[in-house]
């Protein structure tokens, strides 16, 4: 044991390479397409225009990567016919070793879904809203995918112009009634946003509307939490730890912010942040830790897709590896006694360890590329891919997938 706290030698290695061996973290469907701004659509070359080429480019990043064997999709955009494309999505997954994973249903770009989808005041909205997430259930037990994760942009921009109250009486129907269909192995992940696109009003606005929802609905629905999804100067880690408390975590959508939703590369604002995180989640007892599904959400717009992809990926894996190295036992001592100092030094002194050598070596036992990175770079894939797909991704003018 290190006089910071942290562990060292083969312990320190034993420790990451047991972190490591069961980390793995979803990646999105779409981080992989063409997006934008409001102010403008931005096309790269080397873009996704088609789900192959997605489930391509996932292949890429797990084969790189070795932590990401599930692809999230979006309803709406990866399947625009519904169950009858369950069928390439299988072949898909056998031709790129890549599995799907979170159903993402779409309840906000409808022009119907102006003034909300399960809590727009027409019944009849409601109810296409709600045979949607059916639908969306039905696909995930079609493919074998546990989650469906379900974010509404529902909320209003004016007082007075909604009820409020009416709304969350019709969310809980609804989330209700899309909890009765999940499947045996089938959850519902409810993620929660304080603002955007509504500026007044949110309907799921916080971790505590999202959890009385969820508790609501059923025991398989579990609260989801977008790092990105809160109020500057948020604890995120204390509302993981009450939801751990709560038996109530489902699941993460990982990405940074400086300012808001910004959708950026996880740990590139604020990597102490997540590794924060990590902590709370791996210093816990709840039966919630061994579910715990991890997803990048993250909008690539300057970056390169895969290359950015497979920064987050390995990121990940090192801050979940810093995590691992904190001396638990030394710290609930320092804990106990109101030793503050020592108790910070411990607790931080993992976060400094450079964990790269042990990743690197963690990669090389388990024949992975050393370097994913540069290993990407040295395969020539993104040119290739880029000249594959130029011409088509110069005339996009997409904002999302």
């Amino acid at each position: 044991m290190s006089k910071d706290g942290s562990v060292s030698g083969a312990s320190a290695t034993e420790r990451v390479f047991a972190a490591l061996d069961g980390f793995r973290i979803e990646v999105p469907s779409w981080g992989f397409a063409n997006t934008g701004t409001r102010f403008g659509k931005f096309s790269q070359a080397a873009a996704a225009t088609t789900l192959e080429e997605k489930f391509a480019d996932a292949g890429e990043v797990n084969r790189l990567t070795g932590a990401s064997p599930t692809v999230a999709l979006h309803v709406l955009w990866d399947l625009p016919n519904g169950k009858g494309d369950v069928p390439e999505l299988q072949r898909l997954e056998k031709k790129y070793g890549v599995k799907s994973g979170s159903i993402n249903p779409n309840l906000f770009q409808a022009q119907e879904y102006k003034y909300g989808s399960i809590a727009h005041p027409s019944a009849e909205i409601r109810g296409n809203a709600l045979a949607h997430l059916l639908d969306s259930v039905e696909i995930g037990r079609a493919l074998g995918s546990k989650d469906v994760s379900i974010w509404l942009a529902d909320g209003s921009n004016y007082p007075g112009t909604q009820s409020m109250g009416k709304r969350i009486k019709w969310l809980e129907d609804a989330l209700a009634a899309t909890h009765a269909a999940l499947g045996d192995e089938q959850r519902m992940l409810i993620e929660y946003k304080p603002f955007e696109p509504a500026f007044y009003h949110t309907d799921i606005a916080d971790w505590g509307m999202a959890l009385s929802l969820a508790r609501s609905a059923g025991p398989k629905a579990r609260v989801l939490v977008d790092t990105g999804h809160h109020l500057q100067g948020c604890n995120i880690e204390q509302i993981v730890t009450w939801l751990l408390h709560l038996n109530a975590l489902g699941g993460f959508h990982f990405n940074d912010r400086k300012y808001a939703d910004d959708d950026l590369t996880l740990g590139s604002i604020d990597p102490y942040q997540l590794f924060r995180i990590f902590h709370e989640i791996l210093s816990s007892d709840s039966p919630s830790v061994a579910g715990i599904a991890y997803m990048i959400d993250q909008s690539h717009n300057l970056k390169g897709k895969v290359e950015a992809m497979v920064q987050s990926v390995v990121t990940a894996q090192e801050l979940f590896a810093k995590a691992a190295l904190v001396d638990r036992e030394r710290l609930a001592k320092l804990q106990q006694s109101c030793s503050l100092v020592e108790a910070e030094e411990a607790f931080r002194g993992a976060f400094w360890i450079d964990v790269r050598p042990m990743v690197k070596e963690w990669r090389e036992a388990r024949k992975l590329p050393a370097e994913p990175l540069a290993e990407l770079k040295a395969s020539g894939y993104v040119e290739a891919i880029g000249k594959e797909r130029g011409a088509k991704n110069a005339k996009s003018v997409s904002s999302y997938a």
